[in-house]
């Protein structure tokens, strides 16, 4: 059988937590990423001790070890963008804004996708620090940040979700899409997209540029936000503008959750493997 190689595709250098039950965290991104048409580099920062409804403990990685793994990759390994799960400790979070700093120097457009995991679906912490002050140094990397609602609330105060992106944008980051997954069930799913802000009276406000709305389907899924934060990273690595990238990782998220599976009671694994390809090349080519 003759060779039918592909051509090189783009890199996703990945921090985030091992999940052994394989429904979130590294264990998400690395399929997302890959049925998105890039290559994840994975970083694990912690390892924890969870299924599909609790977590048990969290274990982050010693810092030098985190640097050690990333700094090998990079020196080998060209980066077309990074995607930020839990830091597992602020030390570790230090560092991998540190290795990011260094990675702007040689690409200052380098896409970095933040997903601000706080906590499981349940509400069991994910971090050794306060999980909150972890990711402060991260937010002025983050070229997007994907909270859900309650996460916003945690980070931001129960304000207006425009005020809550204006806050984040006020951090450091460029981008947020405030995802309404974990609003009230009989609701469809609305995310939205703030790209710019402006001053309103004594208050920033950001602007929304588009929103989605998404019928909300019946059961919970283990490791939802971490699929959509990892497809969107692939989509920007693959070269896509910032719209179209979170229009095809919704779509791609979506289509994930659908047909998701169960292995227990319990939140349901999104299916990421089918094969996405053909739909993001075209997209790519389209937008050419």
């Amino acid at each position: 059988m003759q060779a039918a190689y592909r051509s090189t595709p783009p890199c996703v250098l990945v921090f985030s937590g091992s999940d052994p039950s394989g429904g979130a965290g590294m264990q998400a991104d690395i399929p997302a990423i890959t049925a998105l048409g890039a290559h994840p580099l994975s970083v694990p920062t912690a390892l924890t001790v969870q299924d599909n409804v609790s977590v048990f403990a969290v274990h982050a990685l010693d810092p030098d070890l985190v640097r050690y793994q990333a700094q090998v990759l990079i020196n080998r390994f060209d980066i077309a963008a990074v995607k930020l799960g839990i830091a597992g400790s602020r030390e570790n979070a230090e560092v991998i804004a540190d290795l990011i700093r260094h990675l702007r120097a040689r690409n200052p457009h380098l896409p970095v996708v933040l997903d601000p995991v706080l906590a499981n679906g349940k509400g069991d912490q994910l971090s050794r620090d306060d999980a909150a002050r972890v990711i402060e140094p991260l937010y002025e990397m983050a070229t997007v940040i994907t909270p859900n609602l309650n996460e916003a609330r945690r980070l931001c105060g129960d304000v207006d979700p425009a005020r809550q992106a204006a806050l984040l944008m006020e951090r450091g980051c460029a981008h947020v899409l405030l995802k309404g997954g974990h609003g009230p069930q009989e609701q469809d799913v609305i995310n939205r997209w703030y790209g710019q802000s402006l001053r309103s009276g004594f208050d920033e406000e950001a602007i929304e540029s588009a929103r989605w709305r998404w019928t909300r389907l019946p059961d919970e899924f283990h490791g939802s936000g971490c699929t959509l934060a990892a497809a969107l990273s692939a989509c920007l690595a693959r070269g896509l503008p910032m719209r179209e990238a979170i229009d095809l990782a919704q779509q791609y998220t979506q289509q994930a959750l659908s047909t998701s599976y169960a292995i227990a009671d319990g939140q349901r694994i999104p299916n990421r493997v089918p094969a996405f390809e053909p739909v993001i090349d075209a997209a790519v080519a389209a937008g050419a």
